[in-house]
Formats: C-alpha cells, structure tokens, sequence
C-alpha cells in the first residue's frame, strides 16, 4: 500500500512537471523566446527580447514573483510570470498575484494560460 502511493504520487509529479514544460515550450516557442541557463545554473524558463518569464502553476505564484525578479535581475530584461490556471478556483491566486505587484510597484508582467481552452 505504501509502494503504491508513493508511485501515484511520483506519477503526479512527474505528469505536472511535464504539463508545465509543454505550456513553457509553447509559450516560448509561440513569443520567440527559449529558455536559458544563467552563469549561476539557475534557468529562466522562457527569455524573450523583452522579458524573463518564470512559468508558475496558479498555486505557486509566491515562488514566481521571487524569481521573476531574481532573473530579470540578471538578465536586464523585464520581470513576467506566465500562470497556468488549471481551474475555476485559481482565479483567486491571479487575484493575489495581481494585488501583490501593484501594492508593492513590483515591475511584473503577468501572462495567463488557461488549460481549459
């Protein structure tokens, strides 16, 4: 029993990690960006002409807000955080991230893809 959730839940994981690069790759693909390896080893998920885009699940907003700006840091590019919104229910961390940015002046821009369309 114990051997089975542990595979169901390495399945899931890995099932999302997946999800998320294809939307990162098409995104990217889509606004003529690629992804790219900082001197740190950290990677931009998508480094466009004007942005450096960390592709967040709505749920992890928190953590794309922080590096967003860490690679836009190290890019001279501007800050986006492309947010996969897999449900209804995730139009209130777009809310969040929204309120966030223009409370603190964050030099953010968000993109949105929808799963479900």
């Amino acid at each position: 029993m114990k051997t089975l959730l542990i595979i169901t839940l390495l399945l899931l994981t890995t099932t999302s990690h997946a999800l998320e690069r294809d939307y990162q790759t098409t995104w990217c693909n889509a606004n003529q960006g690629q992804p790219h390896r900082l001197a740190n080893g950290t990677q931009v998920d998508c480094l466009t002409a004007t942005h450096a885009i960390e592709v967040e699940y709505a749920p992890k907003f928190y953590e794309g807000i922080g590096q967003s700006l860490f690679y836009a840091m190290h890019t001279g590019k501007r800050a986006g955080i492309l947010l996969i919104v897999d449900l209804p229910k995730d139009q209130r961390y777009l809310n969040r991230l929204n309120e966030t940015i223009k409370h603190h002046r964050l030099p953010i821009d968000v993109f949105i893809i929808n799963k479900n369309k």
